[in-house]
């Protein structure tokens, strides 16, 4: 089964944040959009996966966008920056899926979907900012560590989960003591994202007792966002409904008002 060896062996085999990338994240932050987007423009790669998530039914443009230039200026730094660390996940992502049944094109309605979701409710709470934004791209990269991890012994998850019937992320904890949470933060520093982003996907989790002010918050609002993405059928039938255990007290408080939030986003695209 999974060791914590097998755990840093993975994180040391994470590439470093590719300079592209680095220089386009660089010039985001000093809000020079037109520098960033001639920077993507030099990768192929990142700028196929730009034009791909933003022309994903989520946004609701009513034509294709294309132009890279059109695509950062539409964007704006806090959500330009947010596609970009997107990206830096989508480089970990495998081309097929073993533990989950996710196709690319499911991964990338994921992101997005979680992307615009969550910039609605940092509007909600009066709390957006570029950081802030950005910490829902952490998400998504634990169900990728999950894959790659528990992808080798299938067999031997299936048998523990039918006796027992835990989640993904118990599991780990169990046999590691690292949660999925905690890899994210491992990812994060490997890739130079500022702890403020971080910190918020560790208190998604729902665990730790002792957070308290705008982490506690945004961690209650991350948290009931990731379970009610993924309540959504297509990832119920993929598999990621048995990622990690929802924790109902924890954001019981917040509930109506999530789903007034959500609701909206729902009936508005």
């Amino acid at each position: 089964m999974i060791t914590s060896e097998q755990i840093t062996l993975y994180i040391q085999n994470i590439p470093p944040t590719p300079e592209v990338v680095r220089q386009a994240l660089m010039y985001v932050r000093a809000g020079d959009l037109p520098k960033a987007a001639k920077c993507a423009e030099d990768d192929p790669a990142l700028k196929l996966y730009l034009r791909t998530l933003v022309n994903r039914p989520i946004y609701s443009f009513r034509n294709e966008v294309t132009d890279i230039a059109q695509i950062f200026g539409i964007l704006g730094t806090a959500t330009a920056q947010q596609i970009l660390y997107s990206y830096l996940m989508n480089l970990l992502a495998p081309k097929e899926w073993s533990l989950f049944a996710l196709s690319s094109h499911a991964f990338y309605d994921l992101q997005a979907s979680l992307g615009r979701k969550w910039e609605r409710i940092l509007n909600h709470l009066k709390l957006h900012s570029r950081d802030n934004e950005s910490a829902i791209t952490l998400l998504p990269a634990s169900i990728i560590v999950c894959d790659a991890l528990f992808k080798d012994h299938l067999d031997e998850v299936k048998q523990l989960r039918s006796v027992k019937a835990l989640d993904y992320n118990t599991i780990l904890q169990r046999l590691t003591g690292s949660t999925l949470f905690d890899l994210c933060t491992q990812i994060a520093e490997k890739w130079e994202i500022p702890s403020t982003v971080s910190d918020i996907v560790q208190a998604s989790s729902g665990a730790n007792t002792s957070i308290s002010g705008d982490t506690k918050i945004l961690g209650q609002w991350m948290h009931l966002l990731l379970f009610y993405e993924l309540s959504q059928s297509v990832y119920v039938s993929a598999g990621l409904n048995e990622f990690i255990d929802f924790q109902i007290e924890f954001v019981q408080d917040i509930y109506e008002s999530f789903m007034q939030v959500v609701g909206y986003d729902e009936s508005n695209g």
